[in-house]
């Protein structure tokens, strides 16, 4: 098979597939793993795919998310419901990760009503509104700041994260499938996530329907390093078993109100 050919192939298989690994490209291809990655790079380079640890994923789940301001007025109910499911999981003097986003930014408000917590996070919005309150114990994160979403990110709040142990880490990533777990776009947004999730005895993913069974472009971390996924009710139940197959520990959604133990 020809380069142009296999290319073609290649984007073809994403379109209907949205992520595949190396191997599976391999397979479905007739070909090696070492011309497959080579083809992803240059695919890649040219912007018509994004690799990810252990494969690609089509251009069109990569693409930028809109702005912070947008986001956050985006699907309020379902990160109201959301919000509420996550902040029943912690108990006073308990210890928590939160990252930056518009998902944890509706949990900071829910915790706010809460007493006798410690909350760890580089949000600025998220900090400022748990100390209002003056119940918690928050600690905001050191690091470089970014314009979009107002939060410190870096090699200072990346050391400041692995010095710590905590109970919880909640992160909300841009997408989570069931082939490449959860997801981001921006590269300092996703590592500070994995770090986060990498210190912590319990790893939470706060995501909404519209961002299940989609693929982003840098990969936090797979499916079977999630211990709870916590969505809304417009998950379906098909999609939420799929992803408690490929590796997440439980699955926890309004409608149920209690968390459903993989097969």
């Amino acid at each position: 098979m020809w380069v142009a050919e296999r290319h073609r192939r290649i984007l073809e298989l994403l379109s209907s597939h949205q992520g595949l690994t190396t191997e599976r490209f391999a397979d479905m291809l007739g070909v090696s793993r070492e011309t497959v990655r080579r083809d992803l790079i240059e695919l890649e380079r040219g912007g018509q795919l994004a690799r990810v640890h252990g494969g690609a994923v089509a251009a069109v789940g990569g693409g930028p998310e809109p702005a912070y301001a947008e986001r956050t007025a985006l699907r309020q109910a379902e990160k109201r419901q959301i919000a509420t499911l996550a902040a029943a999981l912690m108990q006073p003097g308990q210890v928590c990760f939160m990252d930056a986003g518009s998902t944890t930014l509706a949990l900071a408000k829910e915790l706010a009503a809460r007493e006798g917590l410690v909350i760890i996070t580089n949000s600025l919005e998220a900090g400022r509104v748990l100390a209002s309150q003056r119940q918690h114990e928050v600690r905001l994160l050191g690091g470089r700041l970014e314009d979009d979403v107002p939060a410190t990110y870096g090699e200072q709040t990346l050391t400041e994260i692995n010095r710590l142990q905590v109970d919880w880490a909640f992160v909300s990533p841009v997408s989570f499938d069931a082939v490449n777990g959860a997801m981001d776009y921006q590269w300092h947004e996703a590592t500070v996530a994995r770090a986060m999730l990498g210190r912590a005895r319990q790893r939470v993913v706060l995501a909404d329907a519209s961002k299940l069974g989609q693929a982003s472009r840098i990969q936090i971390c797979p499916p079977a390093e999630v211990d709870l996924l916590v969505t809304d009710t417009g998950a379906a139940a098909a999609l939420l078993a799929t992803l408690q197959t490929a590796g997440v520990g439980r699955c926890l959604q309004p409608a149920t109100a209690v968390a459903v133990a993989a097969a």
